[in-house]
């Protein structure tokens, strides 16, 4: 039977080449029992419409503004749906597949994170929909630790994720 992988498990996968995460800020704080934290390097503002068809010819992503952090790395926002970039790149064998969600402390503070599925033998730095819902306004620091995501052994390993999104936001040398 597989299982939810823990932190040892997370631990030694790192240590791997590639290695399950890199590019991370603080491996003893974002390492956790049942996950790793993701923490945020970018948030832009969606610019356009977009459109999700049958075929993936006619996807038209909506454009983004990015937004700029103050002197001391934080951003006020107020109420509305903005997309964040994480530091982390994640590097998924075919064996493991990852779903996250938001740290608790962005939902007392009337914040959430939306995530899509982390398929088999993704590799890139993903984003994810923020949502403010809190009327008054949130301050978020870079680098904050936002989201947890945990990870899954699949039974036996896949073909792995060749999708559109297959090393994205990723600058290699």
């Amino acid at each position: 039977m597989k299982t939810i992988l823990s932190k040892n498990d997370i631990f030694k996968l790192i240590s791997q080449k590639p290695p399950l995460i890199e590019s991370y800020v603080a491996l003893d704080e974002q390492l956790q029992p049942n996950g790793f934290d993701l923490t945020l390097k970018e948030v832009a503002m969606i610019q356009s419409g977009g459109q999700i068809a049958a075929s993936n010819t006619q996807r038209q992503i909506s454009s983004l503004r990015p937004l700029a952090f103050d002197g001391t790395d934080n951003i006020d926002l107020v109420a509305g749906t903005y997309v964040i970039t994480f530091n982390e790149i994640v590097n998924l064998p075919k064996n493991v597949m990852a779903l996250a969600s938001p740290r608790s402390s962005l939902l007392r503070c009337g914040v959430t994170v939306h995530t899509a599925v982390w398929d088999a033998g993704y590799s890139g730095r993903s984003q994810s929909l923020l949502v403010v819902y809190n009327p008054y306004h949130f301050r978020l620091q870079r680098n904050s630790r936002v989201a947890q995501l945990v990870f899954f052994e699949l039974a036996e390993e896949t073909e792995g994720y060749n999708g559109a999104y297959q090393g994205e936001n990723i600058k290699r040398g």
